[in-house]
């Protein structure tokens, strides 16, 4: 995958806003999505999705989940 940061703020502590990752397939292809990293859950925004109706998940939900893989 491809993975490119869409904004980024130099201090590195996230605030309420998030940091948002844009993916895309290897080199430049298809656009996937968005990942929205925030204080308190990270979104997935499947292809064009607004975050507002992105899939919501908390981080001990994420946490839970990754440490069951």
């Amino acid at each position: 995958m491809d993975v490119k940061i869409k904004t980024f703020d130099v201090d590195m502590n996230v605030k309420n806003n998030g940091v948002e990752f844009e993916v895309r397939r290897p080199n430049g292809g298809e656009h996937l999505g968005d990942l929205i990293l925030q204080k308190g859950h990270l979104v997935w925004c499947k292809g064009r999705t607004h975050r507002e109706n992105g899939v919501r998940i908390t981080w001990q939900r994420f946490i839970d989940w990754a440490e069951n893989l």
